[in-house]
């Protein structure tokens, strides 16, 4: 390999290099905090008696209605039924109807047997309160106490526990005479479906809107990186959309609704809600109707919402109508996303994952992965092949390029004649050389296209393993029982050997080196030993510290990501040895080791 084709394999690694050390020494600033926005000029968010603040819903279906405060009863006082699902647990609040307390029984907060199961609804009045709200905005002629609000008080007519097999019937009769209920049911794995109707049995013809609202109360605690988005994910008419937190200190004041608020009209198919990391509530209205898609922030209160609202039905005398809508509360399983998108009809549904820029990538990636860990059983071992698998529809490349790497050594004596021919002219050497590449029929930057094409597969596969359910809490073998975690152990404490617990370092936290980020330097390092080193100091010491600032720089990524990259290496190693071999090259890797440790002379040839 000449200078030249060194110089481009090392601006390669040097620039993949610089953006880790970018990200990790200087991370994308903090949200700033929302500002403060013009005061409204319309009626601030109820408040409970306990001084909880209550999302605001939308308060009348046709201009010139009239809104009025309303009584609202004490949060943690309020009648319960309770939810009970394969995948569910919790409870649903007879005050408002609000679904505000799920816990998700398949999953944890961390990998100890004693820690309590993921939380993803809160009760109102609780540590960042984040709930649903389904109901009716009142139309022309019909007062606000005519329609349930957010402090209604429903009774259960149908029903003591949501199941998959039995739904509940929540039923309130207005002052008006009109007959409101309510039908919840949910399926085996996190999806709600909620019937609304109103009975009018008056001789009165009555306008009403139903709505859907999705609110958190306060900034959630985040993880702020900025390969993965946080806040409202939606879909309107084939388009998606995401929105983090901050920006919604950005919406302008809607003169209707008094708040600051960003509106989407007229969508005929899609979908609106909150994305964590791993979990997801999102609304999901009918196909078959227009609807309205809201982002709204209290700032007061601190408030986020999404709401889909529907246009206004009339209800005429002795007439009842239904208006059904769907609620996804649960945890981003890539199946069951998926086929609720399949087999429901639920457009881009698995486009809430976050497969990011690279999708076109990260997509196949995890789908083979997963298929792979269906098979196999083992999400670690599931890697391993996926790299072998990567790495076979790469050989062909890799085959070429290792070969024009042989040959270039077979070209070295050749190549060194016309260097002492030249002399100092440097642009009779380049055409010369040129010359013998066309000859010889050699690319002498054949050689960095496998690396080149590594880095979208490195950073696709990173994106993967962060940000994907399955590889969370996802065990390999022995001390490694969560791929998407850096390695645990440490050689602080000789990797456990020592009876101490690694104590919290901070920002050197880089130098508690795991045992896999060690073997991944040191196989980086053993693959370089298949060529003598750079003739040029420079070079020489710059490809010298490489695997070891490797080492580091990848020893706090997720361990899954350094077993991909371990793996990668090895394959690489026996693929360059074998295809060299092939031509004719025998590299002395040996004696390439013991050169560095200056225990043989250089080769000079």
């Amino acid at each position: 390999m000449d200078d030249q084709n060194k110089n481009l394999i090392l601006a390669t690694a040097l620039s993949f290099l610089v953006i880790l050390v970018w990200f990790v020494l200087f991370p994308p600033a903090e949200p700033p905090a929302p500002l403060t926005p013009p005061e409204a000029t319309s009626s601030q968010p109820s408040v409970d008696v306990n001084g909880n603040p209550i999302a605001a819903v939308p308060q009348s279906a046709d201009p010139g209605a009239v809104t009025a405060p309303a009584e609202v009863a004490p949060a943690e006082d309020a009648p319960r039924l309770s939810v009970e699902t394969p995948k569910l647990s919790g409870s649903i609040s007879l005050v408002g109807g609000r679904i505000d307390d799920l816990l998700l029984t398949d999953y944890r907060e961390t990998l100890d047997d004693a820690s309590p199961n993921v939380r993803l609804l809160e009760r109102v009045g609780g540590n960042l309160s984040y709930y649903a709200l389904f109901g009716w905005a009142p139309g022309g002629g019909m007062q606000p106490g005519d329609v349930p609000g957010t402090d209604t008080l429903w009774s259960v007519e149908a029903g003591e526990t949501l199941t998959p097999e039995t739904p509940v019937t929540l039923r309130w009769d207005s002052p008006s005479g009109l007959i409101f209920r309510r039908v919840v049911s949910i399926d085996a794995d996190y999806m709600f479906t909620i019937d609304q109707s109103v009975e009018n049995p008056t001789d009165t013809v009555r306008r009403a809107a139903p709505y859907g609202i999705i609110a958190r109360h306060g900034l959630p605690d985040l993880t702020r990186f900025f390969i993965l988005h946080e806040g409202v994910v939606a879909m309107a008419n084939g388009r998606l959309m995401e929105r983090e937190y901050k920006e919604f200190a950005d919406f302008e004041i809607d003169p209707a609704l008094g708040v600051q608020a960003e509106t989407v009209e007229g969508v005929e198919n899609g979908w609106i809600g909150f994305t964590d990391k791993y979990w997801m509530t999102t609304l999901i209205p009918r196909t078959d109707q227009t609807f309205k898609q809201v982002m709204l922030y209290q700032a007061g209160s601190e408030i986020y919402q999404t709401q889909t609202i529907y246009p206004t039905i009339e209800i005429a005398a002795g007439q009842t109508v239904t208006q059904t809508s769907k609620l996804f509360a649960g945890a981003k399983e890539w199946e069951t996303i998926r086929a609720y998108q399949n087999e429901k009809g639920i457009d881009g549904f698995v486009d809430s994952i976050d497969w990011g820029w690279f999708f076109f990538l990260t997509k196949p990636i995890f789908a083979v992965l997963h298929w792979l860990h269906s098979v196999i059983g083992n999400m670690g071992w599931s890697i391993i092949v996926l790299t072998i698998l990567i790495k076979g529809l790469l050989f062909p490349l890799a085959y070429k390029s290792y070969s024009s790497m042989a040959k270039m050594k077979e070209l070295q004596p050749e190549m060194e004649k016309l260097k002492e021919k030249a002399g100092d002219d440097r642009q009779k050497l380049q055409k010369e050389m040129m010359e013998l590449y066309k000859k010889e029929k050699v690319n002498p930057a054949s050689g960095c296209l496998p690396i080149l094409l590594q880095i979208p597969i490195f950073f696709s596969l990173y994106k993967v393993i962060f940000v994907t359910l399955e590889l969370r809490h996802a065990p390999w073998l022995g001390w490694i029982r969560d791929l998407s975690a850096p390695d645990p152990s440490s050689i602080i404490n000789l990797f456990g050997i020592l009876p101490f617990a690694v104590p919290d370092l901070g920002a050197l936290d880089i130098l508690s080196l795991g045992i896999m980020p060690i073997i991944l330097g040191i196989s980086m390092w053993i693959q370089q030993k298949l060529n003598p080193a750079p003739t040029d100091p420079t070079q020489q010491m710059i490809f010298a510290w490489m695997p070891w600032i490797f080492m580091f720089m990848l020893g706090s990524f997720a361990s899954g990501l350094v077993l991909y990259w371990i793996t990668n290496n090895v394959i690489t190693f026996t693929q360059q040895y074998l295809i060299m071999r092939s031509h004719g090259y025998k590299p002395d890797v040996f004696g390439n080791i013991l050169t560095t440790f200056r225990l043989k002379k250089p080769d000079t040839k």
